[in-house]
């Protein structure tokens, strides 16, 4: 049972911080999945939502607070006064991070109206160049596929996964167009056909967001590779309760 950890173990530590990344390298997960966004700097920034209102003591649109303003915020208070001092973190330093604990990162490339998918895609590349980062250790997705063709041409080495809520028609002939290695789909839009004809296709299936492993005891069958979880940890329960039926 494969399990990336969405934006962190976000169910024991605030969702897209250092300590919930901290929290999936003791609990021995391998992946987790990040957002990254622009700082009005143009520093990227690793954060959900289009404005820190909901995850930060603060108000406002990411896009227009630079990082010194981004990072005065706290980002921990809002999940547990034990995490008051969490600040949001930089794509460099989330990077760091995985890259001491060796951990895989689903970096996903976050775009909201009027976001330059260049620019952002140009920040992304200096900060995993200049960290010199194993490019096995990355994963980039996006519901862009521009952001995705972008990033195929900057950092071809480095996976493509798009992103899609339900499949389109024509979801195939996009995933050729990327030379993607893996589709991200929403769990519950997915059905055992679609998962077959993009098996069948040579990609991998990443599902968002099931976090009770009971409602997709199937997809294993289907030829799903790995589930986006709030709660890895209930995977790790699930299988330690089948070898011990076993």
């Amino acid at each position: 049972m494969k399990v990336t950890a969405h934006r962190g173990v976000s169910s024991l530590a605030p969702e897209n911080t250092l300590a919930a990344f901290k929290k999936t390298a003791e609990m021995g997960y391998q992946w987790i999945e990040i957002d990254v966004q622009l700082s009005a700097d143009q520093i990227p920034v690793v954060i959900h939502d289009q404005s820190v209102d909901r995850c930060t003591n603060g108000k406002g649109i990411v896009a227009k607070l630079a990082l010194e303003e981004l990072q005065s915020l706290d980002a921990g208070s809002w999940f547990s006064e034990a995490f008051k001092h969490e600040r949001i973190p930089t794509l460099e330093q989330t990077l760091i991070l995985a890259r001491d604990n060796k951990l895989k990162v689903n970096i996903e490339i976050k775009l909201y109206p009027e976001d330059d998918i260049e620019l952002l895609c140009e920040k992304i590349k200096e900060v995993i160049v200049a960290l010199n980062i194993e490019t096995t250790q990355l994963l980039f997705s996006s519901f862009e596929l521009a952001a995705l063709k972008k990033m195929q041409t900057l950092l071809p080495a480095i996976p493509r996964g798009l992103l899609w809520s339900v499949m389109p028609e024509n979801g195939l002939d996009l995933l050729t167009e990327i030379d993607a290695f893996s589709v991200h789909c929403h769990y519950r839009h997915l059905t055992a056909q679609q998962a077959l004809a993009i098996k069948k296709a040579g990609y991998n299936i990443y599902c968002y967001t099931p976090n009770n492993p009971e409602e997709v005891s199937e997809y294993w069958h289907w030829g799903v590779d790995m589930m986006i979880t709030d709660y890895p940890q209930a995977y790790t329960a699930c299988k330690e309760a089948l070898l011990s039926y076993a």
